[in-house]
């Protein structure tokens, strides 16, 4: 495709980079969803969500590129409109961690907008780390020792 015709169905590349990031975590959510349906363990549930976040961004390492670098040097509104593309998936995280609490396997004073910071920002940072060393180890490799980490974090 010429890189004209790009234009016609997008407004810029920030339109391009943002529809890249909607198909992508819309993809991850709709996962996700699928398998909390029939999933009842929070642990479990814990390590599906950062498994799937992992594999779809491991496998990919333009994707993660796209998300881990080029979209975090956006203006004010596109950061907005990242966040409105997120927000399902924060809502992931709130939905485990509330579950839970509720079964008594994560602690009842934490926070869970913190515990949602801890579990997205260790997952952020590690990918984006092993974006920065160009994608030298394999990121797939982290997904145990991440959601141990995680785990032991929360636990009653």
């Amino acid at each position: 495709m010429a890189d004209g015709t790009v234009y016609l169905y997008f407004k810029n590349k920030e339109d391009v980079l943002i529809s890249i990031l909607a198909d992508a975590i819309g993809r991850v959510v709709a996962e996700i969803e699928e398998r909390f349906k029939t999933e009842s363990d929070p642990i479990r549930k814990l390590h599906y969500l950062v498994s799937v976040y992992f594999e779809k961004l491991g496998t990919d390492k333009n994707l993660a590129l796209v998300t881990q670098i080029h979209l975090r040097q956006s203006d004010q509104a596109m950061r907005r409109q990242i966040g409105d593309i997120i927000r399902p998936y924060y809502g992931l995280i709130d939905h485990v961690l509330r579950d839970g609490i509720e079964k008594g396997v994560f602690r009842p004073e934490i926070d869970p907008r913190i515990a949602r910071r801890l579990v997205f920002g260790t997952m952020d940072e590690t990918i984006t780390a092993w974006v920065l060393t160009g994608a030298k180890y394999n990121l797939l490799g982290l997904i145990d020792q991440v959601v141990d980490l995680l785990v032991h974090a929360m636990k009653k």
